[in-house]
């Protein structure tokens, strides 16, 4: 599946720890300096098993800065990680693969 890109620099510019991969399948931003997706970081601090953003960052040694920095970009971008996240799955049920376990939804 191809999708249209936008290389906004100001959309990266904002992030310490987020970059842009332009050759990535995601348009959503990464780690800088590590093969890992901010929703990685974020998925741990949601749902039945969540962990604090401290306890993450230390698990990915990571500064706490980056976690909460992630955790705020997936907010702030759901409705893209939404998207991505059900292209995926469409790409996997159709590709005869087992569907991922269901994405944590925050407690209110």
């Amino acid at each position: 599946m191809v999708f249209e890109r936008t290389n906004d620099v100001s959309l990266t510019a904002d992030y310490k720890y987020l970059e842009d991969r332009p050759r990535s399948n995601y348009r959503q931003l990464w780690v800088k300096g590590r093969h890992m997706r901010a929703e990685v970081l974020y998925r741990h601090t949601v749902g039945p098993e969540r962990r604090s953003p401290e306890e993450v960052a230390e698990d990915y040694q990571l500064p706490l800065e980056a976690v909460l920095e992630a955790v705020e970009y997936c907010l702030r971008h759901k409705a893209l990680l939404d998207s991505e996240r059900s292209r995926e799955e469409t790409r996997l049920r159709e590709s005869g693969v087992e569907q991922p376990a269901p994405t944590p939804t925050p407690s209110g």
